[in-house]
């Protein structure tokens, strides 16, 4: 079976990715791009709109390109309502709400922004993964404090800290 070859990066742009405008309650917005995990930028106005959004999906594209990533390609709007219900335990919501508050945006909008950067985090460690044979350490998954699998293998454990997509090393 032979691979296809790889689109050129010319060919993404002009691709329509569908993409969700979320208004925080007190200023601005955030659009996020589903098909592109982590794709997001935010706008103070909806004149922005078109711009801001352009320019963060050609970013997106060229860096993930760039890494050489697999893009996905755009799914119908049709698909997905953009709206799910979720149950979360009391202590958790509570949480997610000072969290928000303090960050100064919505409980809705802080909680798209960490799905959409676990969501990026998580793609970005399985490509990795994939590229080195699955190995979840070198990857740059988390791992347990007991498992000796990094020492053994004479490398640093890595662990992404929560809210960031860069994983730190630790010895």
């Amino acid at each position: 079976m032979t691979a296809q070859p790889r689109r050129p990066l010319s060919g993404y742009p002009a691709l329509e990715y569908p993409f969700n405008v979320i208004a925080d309650s007190e200023d601005g917005y955030v659009v996020v791009f589903p098909d592109l995990p982590g794709c997001m930028t935010r706008i103070d106005d909806l004149g922005e709109l078109t711009a801001m959004a352009s320019d963060a999906r050609k970013a997106w594209l060229e860096t993930e390109y760039d890494h050489g990533a697999e893009i996905p390609l755009p799914s119908y709007p049709e698909e997905y309502s953009g709206k799910f219900n979720l149950r979360l335990p009391k202590s958790l919501r509570q949480r997610l709400a000072g969290a928000a508050e303090r960050d100064g945006v919505s409980l809705n909008q802080f909680a798209v922004a960490l799905i959409a950067e676990g969501i990026g985090m998580r793609a970005r460690a399985e490509r990795e993964s994939e590229s080195r044979g699955g190995d979840p350490v070198r990857a740059g998954k988390p791992v347990a404090p007991n498992d000796g699998r990094a020492r053994e293998a004479g490398r640093p454990r890595r662990v992404a800290p929560t809210g960031s997509s860069h994983p730190v090393e630790v010895e």
